[in-house]
C-alpha cells in the first residue's frame, strides 16, 4: 500500500497549554470536535475521536510541548497505523503548532490533509480565540 505524509502548519491566539489542553483533555475535545473524544493522558494509553472513527495511542507525550500518536480511521486497511506529531512552539503572538502525519493510506491522503483543517484547525481556533 502506498502512502504519503501531510505536514501543516497552524498558530494559536493561545498558550501552548491551552492547545495541548484542548487536544488531550476528553471534555475539551469532544466539545470542539462536536463528537466523542475518549484521550488518556498517559504515554501507552488508548485514544479515540469521532466516536470510534479514529483510534490509537499515545507513543509520545511532553506537556505543552509534544504529542505523538498512533493514529487510522476505522475504514482503512485493517491493522494501518498512521503516525501523528503535534509540535508545540511559544510564539509572540500565541502558538505555533507544527503538524506532520507519516503513513497515510494514499487514497485517503486529500481527505485527511483537509479534514485536518476542516474538523481540528478551524474548530480549535474558534474554541481557543474566544
Amino acid at each position: 500500500m502506498k502512502t504519503k505524509n501531510i505536514k501543516q502548519s497552524v498558530t494559536f491566539k493561545s498558550t501552548p497549554h491551552e492547545v495541548y489542553e484542548v487536544l488531550m483533555d476528553s471534555k475539551k475535545h469532544s466539545i470542539f470536535i462536536g463528537d466523542t473524544a475518549k484521550i488518556n493522558r498517559e504515554t501507552g494509553g488508548k485514544i479515540s475521536a469521532y466516536g470510534t472513527y479514529i483510534t490509537g495511542v499515545n507513543l509520545e507525550l511532553s506537556p505543552d510541548k509534544k504529542i505523538v500518536q498512533s493514529w487510522r480511521a476505522n475504514d482503512w486497511p485493517e491493522g494501518h497505523f498512521s503516525k501523528v506529531t503535534f509540535n508545540l512552539k511559544k510564539i509572540k503572538t500565541g502558538t505555533k503548532l507544527d503538524f506532520t502525519q507519516s503513513g497515510v493510506p494514499e487514497n485517503f491522503y486529500n481527505d485527511i490533509s483537509d479534514g485536518w483543517r476542516e474538523y481540528y484547525w478551524t474548530p480549535m481556533k474558534t474554541m481557543l480565540e474566544k
